[in-house]
Parts: C-alpha cells; structure tokens; sequence
C-alpha cells in the first residue's frame, strides 16, 4: 500500500470512527427512584397568636422563557393548567405538616397574607419537574429562593396491584418544599418574632382598606420591608371593622379553595394519563434524536472520508471511497428519518396537550347572596371581589 493510499484510508477510518468514539464516550446515565422523602410534621403546641397562615400563589406557568428545544414538548394550555394544579399539590402537603395556620391557594393579588410562596415552572414534561419557589412574609423579609427538581421513575405510573391508582409523582417535591419552609421558620424567628409577622399582615390589610386611618401605623424602607411604628388602640373601632371585612374576604377565599379543589379533581384523571403519555414521548423523543443526530454525524463523517478516498490514486481505494459515500449518504437519510419519526410523537403530545384543554371546564361558585361563575380567570374574579370589599368597607364606615 502506497503512502497516499495509507494517507486516504487512515482519513476515513478516523471520519468514521472519531464521531462514534465522541458519541459513545459522552453518554450518562441519570439515576431515578422511587423513595418518597418525608414530610416533617410539627410536635409542638404552636400558640394561636404564632401560627402563621400560608397564602400559595397560583405559578407562574414559565412561558415566556421557554427556549427553542423545550417548544418541541411545552404546550400552554397544559402549562396554565399545571400553574394551578401545582400550588393545590403543594398547599395540601402543608396542611400534613401542622405547622401552620389555614393554608390556601391564592390569586397573585393577594399580598396581605403572613406567608406568600410564589413559585414559577421552569420544566414540566411528565418525566421531570423544576421549580423555582420564594417564600416572603408579611414583612416583606424573603425567607429564601430555591430551585426544587423532580425526577420521576418509570414505575411512578404504572397501577398497582388491585387496580390501585398511583401516588403523585412528585410528591418528594412537593414534600421538600414543606420541609425547607418548616426548618427555616424554626431556624429563624421566635414567638416574638412570628407574632410580629401576624400583626404586620393585619396592619398592611387594614391599610390597604384604610390608607387614612391606618397609613402611619407602618414604615416600608427603600428594600420593601415594613416595620411597625405604632399599634392600634385596644378595641379601635376602625379595627373591628377591617377584622369583620378580613373575615368576609378570608371567606371568599375559602370558596375560591372550593373551584381549586374541583379544578384539581376534574383535571386529575386527563392530567395523570398525559403525564404517563408525555414520560414516554418525551424519553423517546430524546433518544430518537439522539439517534438521528448519531446517524447524521457519523454519515457526514463517512462521506467526508468517502470523498477523499474517492480521489485515491488506486482503483480499490476509490472503490471503498464509493462505498462509503453511499454508505453515508444512507446513514443521513436515516438520521433525518429518525426525525420525521420524532415530530410525530412530537404531534402526539400536541394532541394529547389539547384533549387536557378540552376536558377543563369553567365552575361555578355559591356565595351567599349571589352565584359567579368562574369563566374568566380567578385572578380577575377576586380582583372584583376586592373592589366590593372596598365598597362595603365604605359603607359601613361612612368614609
């Protein structure tokens, strides 16, 4: 074998074999399990006058930020609907913790509340779920900003024996969350401190009602923090009054806990099959493109190696060039049949993303002189319901 000969041939073995050499080395393997973490639950006594309530904002669905390779498995419908589930998940894991007062699911207007967790999705596929979560208090202090991530396994919707439905997937992270909230409230603030926060809650709600009345009882610093000047007198009438609209408003609340809960109810069962369905689109999806990048590189590769052996000085040097430029050429249609096989499961998770749509339906609520339904967003609903706090504030008070 000539010099030019052992030159072309030693290009393609490398075009050939270096991309599977790449390929194959750059491979991991994730880990999965199964194992629940526990949620830490409260043994103290906690006094009335320290039981911090917990407003869960409804989440931020993560939209805007979503990058051209998460456009393949993100669909909005699916995502405005898991803005709400999640916030349910979660604030019923609290409530198993007893570690705090009435916990709720809240519009994002709702900032008067002694505990806010607002949180936004940063991925929600069926096999895996990220979080970012903050948690602030009625003093503006932020107690801390995390990024939670949930792994789920392939056993996480599989039935169970005798038909059993299976557990939430996540629910690990939804426990962590409970757990971090808990530890740093224990970490952190004594009865002194959680009273200050109660009061501080009350003392922005009745200013929002009352600027007037209420307005120099609290100083908010350049940071956004609020601190407490002075306390109402005991028995202010200007008091009781804001306490009776709180109640009223706490009531409101209560019911909108009703259209969440029925929410999360009617959207368990689409919700639970599109999450098993998507967990096999999305890992097939993966690895056929995985497949379709491997095929295409390395068919490039050969043809490349298939061009330059072609140009060999010896008719068997030129035919094994022709060989693998035809090989090659395959290779790549392979590769880009892989494709057109992923955009097809790609349309099966649209599909299955729009019969989730389909299947939500507006609620209806009963208040007690009047029935709404809830065919706008809840958002809009309990900013309405604000607005005639206000006018029913007014009213009693003459102002």
């Amino acid at each position: 074998m000539n010099t030019l000969t052992s030159s072309v041939t030693r290009t393609l073995w490398i075009a050939v074999a270096l991309p599977l050499l790449i390929l194959t080395g750059c491979s991991s393997n994730t880990i999965k399990t199964t194992q629940v973490i526990p949620v830490i639950h409260e043994q103290a006594q906690i006094p009335e006058a320290e039981l911090l309530d917990v407003g869960v904002h409804i989440f931020d669905p993560g939209l805007s930020d979503i990058d051209d390779d998460e456009l393949l498995t993100v669909f909005p419908e699916v995502r405005k609907a898991e803005s709400r589930y999640i916030p349910y998940q979660l604030m019923q894991t609290l409530q198993t913790s007893a570690a705090w007062g009435a916990v709720r699911v809240v519009p994002q207007e709702q900032d008067t509340i002694d505990v806010r967790v607002k949180g936004k999705i940063l991925q929600s596929d069926g096999e895996q779920l990220r979080l970012e979560v903050t948690v602030i208090d009625a003093t503006g202090r932020e107690w801390y900003e995390k990024e939670y991530d949930g792994l789920a396994s392939k056993f996480s919707y599989t039935k169970k024996r005798g038909g059993a439905v299976p557990k939430e997937p996540f629910q690990s992270l939804y426990n962590q969350i409970a757990n971090d909230m808990l530890t740093y409230r224990r970490e952190h603030f004594d009865g002194t401190a959680l009273r200050t926060i109660r009061t501080t809650s009350e003392l922005r709600f009745a200013q929002d009602f009352s600027p007037a009345a209420f307005g120099n009882h609290l100083e908010e610093d350049s940071s956004g923090e609020y601190t407490i000047t002075r306390l109402p007198a005991e028995g202010d009438p200007m008091l009781s009054r804001i306490r009776q609209i709180r109640e009223r408003d706490y009531l409101f609340v209560d019911t909108l806990q009703d259209y969440y809960g029925g929410f999360v109810k009617d959207m368990d069962q689409p919700y639970r099959v599109w999450r098993s369905q998507s967990y096999n689109e999305v890992i097939a999806l993966r690895e056929l493109k995985r497949e379709a990048r491997n095929r295409t590189i390395m068919g490039i590769a050969a043809i490349i190696g298939g061009i330059a052996a072609a140009g060999g000085d010896s008719g068997s040097t030129r035919a094994a060039g022709t060989v693998a430029v035809a090989g090659g050429a395959y290779m790549m249609k392979s590769g880009f049949d892989k494709r057109a096989e992923s955009e097809m499961h790609v349309e099966a998770l649209q599909e299955l993303g729009d019969s989730l749509e389909a299947s939500i339906e507006p609620q209806v609520i009963e208040l007690e002189d009047r029935t709404i339904t809830l065919s706008g967003t809840v958002e809009n609903q309990y900013e309405q319901w604000r607005e005639l706090l206000h006018e029913i504030y007014q009213a009693d008070t003459g102002l």
